[in-house]
């Protein structure tokens, strides 16, 4: 089993380490507020003060925050996630967040001889916690059939689709056809 840490463990990131620590993996994680990752620690899963600690403590690092402003906090500064990264370290970013941004944090990863995929969600809570969510993976393709299994960890539907930053394009090409479906679902209904 893997040494994984997770960093944002709010409704989604939470049951995403759910699944990790319930496949048996030994797993730390961070939140800004402790107090919503009690049932996580209640189910086995360790705390890190901050996220280089558990950068540092893991071999394969997940983040899933709200926005880009939130990533960069938690990528930057002596106590975030590149302060942490060392040879050989993978990290997987989960957050639906600016292309460029993450192909920056990439490329920042990279020269501290480690690797980031970006792995956005396709799904929401209830699906997460199914196991019935989809990821969508960029990154190098050899990172990406390496780190495969954890990933079967929390959903069978995984697909790589290309080079850093190209699943949060994809990811964002699904939500814009959502609106559009849904639309056309209500005009054929309302016939």
């Amino acid at each position: 089993m893997a040494r994984i840490g997770f960093i944002g463990l709010g409704k989604m990131g939470g049951r995403v380490a759910k699944r990790l620590l319930n496949a048996g993996h030994d797993v730390v994680g961070y939140t800004r507020t402790s107090k919503k990752a009690q049932w996580l620690l209640d189910s086995g899963m360790l705390w890190g003060d901050s996220p280089r600690q558990v950068t540092e403590r893991s071999d394969i690092i997940f983040s899933m925050v709200t926005n880009t402003p939130a990533l960069l906090e938690i990528f930057h500064g002596d106590e975030g996630i590149l302060a942490g990264l060392l040879p050989g370290k993978v990290y997987l970013e989960m957050s639906t967040v600016s292309v460029n941004v993450s192909r920056e944090l990439a490329q920042q990863a990279a020269t501290k001889g480690a690797h980031m995929l970006d792995v956005p969600v396709s799904g929401n809570v209830v699906h997460i916690a199914e196991g019935t969510a989809s990821l969508i993976v960029g990154g190098e393709r050899k990172i990406f059939e390496q780190i495969l299994p954890v990933l079967l960890d929390i959903t069978p539907k995984v697909n790589y689709v290309g080079p850093n930053g190209q699943a949060i394009l994809m990811k964002i090409a699904i939500n814009l056809s959502l609106t559009t479906q849904f639309l056309a679902f209500c005009e054929n209904s309302a016939c």
